[in-house]
């Protein structure tokens, strides 16, 4: 394994704000992976740049693009790639799909298209289904060819800025042969595009990406939000998280079995996000608790081994972590993942866009929390006053 460790950022690039670190943290979610790229563009707006950029699967991909560029090319880049694997399709956008129904029906129409067409830059099918490929070659463990995707990323991350520090860069993964996760980190790995493929190489649709030796899968198999790897990453650090998924926890009962099918689908790729934050929240609170406690024990308790060990796992560091949760429409339906037309990639860019405006409205947001816990949350679904 080829390590490369570079310094930690502690200052983003933009506006200075009252935390150490401000992460931009990207949930997998396919086409509707667009919904990042508007989230972005209104945060550079704010001037508000991330020092650290971590991702999964298609947030991997926009994560590398924004830590792969200077913040003045970042959306040009962003836009480029969504409008290189998004198509118009052959049938009038405007006009006859104005009702829900005649958009499901767009939408069915044009995730076949991707299906039977791949999209391009980005994976192909193959000519020859893989059952009918020979047993232990790389055509027989996938239904599409991924390697456009590799050009794709020379084209359009510098990966000498990806590596360089400048803003860090975390990609999730899972190894095939083990079933272990691990996180390709540029504090620890020299990232080439196979590290952003593999993070994103969900089977059976995708094959496995070899990255020295081992195999690589999606790292949505095992968690689809790399919140965790942020905020529990070592030194901690006061920090501003904007965590922008795809998939909401939260939903309604389905009337069918297409419903079904899309209710399974958001709830396996949502990785419990409030979950994992209210247990984190618990987390924060015990350590401050502990880390104020030790402050007031007498010298000779101080110097105690158990409390040496105790003070190494605690501390005051402050986290806000800002939700942008995708709300899809009703025209919407299992394939959104994989619909990938140009008409529904700007609506996802836009509802990204509009739902960070609205955040940053917000003061509280990009302020340091002042409770006991030093953690504060905010969802503009539930927590939004407008």
């Amino acid at each position: 394994m080829n390590v490369h460790i570079q310094p930690h950022a502690t200052q983003p690039e933009g506006r200075v704000l009252p935390f150490e670190q401000v992460a931009l943290v990207l949930q997998g979610g396919g086409a509707l992976g667009a919904y990042q790229c508007g989230v972005y563009e209104a945060l550079a707006e704010a001037n508000i740049e991330p020092n650290w950029t971590a991702g999964m699967s298609i947030g991997a991909i926009n994560a590398a693009i924004i830590a792969g560029n200077s913040p003045k090319y970042r959306v040009d880049r962003l836009r480029e790639f969504w409008t290189q694997v998004t198509s118009d399709g052959p049938w009038p956008q405007l006009g006859w799909a104005r009702s829900t129904q005649a958009r499901n029906l767009f939408n069915r129409l044009s995730a076949g298209m991707t299906l039977t067409s791949g999209a391009k830059g980005f994976f192909t099918t193959r000519s020859v289904l893989p059952w009918l490929q020979a047993s232990g070659t790389i055509d027989a463990t996938s239904f599409y060819d991924t390697k456009a995707l590799k050009h794709t990323l020379l084209r359009l991350v510098d990966f000498d800025r990806l590596n360089s520090g400048t803003t860090r860069f975390s990609v999730g993964a899972v190894n095939v042969r083990t079933g272990n996760f691990v996180y390709f980190d540029t504090r620890t790995h020299a990232i080439r595009p196979e590290h952003i493929m593999a993070s994103g190489a969900l089977p059976p649709g995708f094959p496995a990406i070899e990255i020295d030796g081992e195999h690589y899968w999606d790292g949505g198999l095992v968690s689809n939000t790399p919140l965790q790897w942020v905020v529990n990453s070592q030194p901690r650090r006061d920090t501003l998280a904007f965590q922008v998924d795809l998939w909401s926890a939260r939903g309604e009962l389905p009337d069918n079995m297409l419903d079904v099918m899309t209710r399974e689908k958001e709830i396996r790729y949502s990785s419990r996000t409030r979950a994992g934050t209210d247990q984190f929240k618990h987390v924060q609170k015990l350590r401050r608790a502990v880390a104020t406690l030790l402050e007031k024990l007498p010298e000779e308790l101080k110097n105690s081994a158990e409390a040496e060990l105790l003070s190494t796992e605690v501390d005051h560091k402050v986290y806000n972590i800002v939700h942008l949760i995708y709300r899809a429409k009703n025209h919407e339906g299992h394939s959104k993942d994989y619909e990938f037309s140009r008409l529904s990639m700007e609506e996802h860019w836009r509802a990204g866009y509009h739902d960070a405006k609205r955040t940053l409205r917000h003061p509280e947001v990009l302020e340091r929390p002042t409770d006991r816990e030093g953690i504060f949350t905010f969802d503009l679904a539930h927590d939004g006053r407008e």
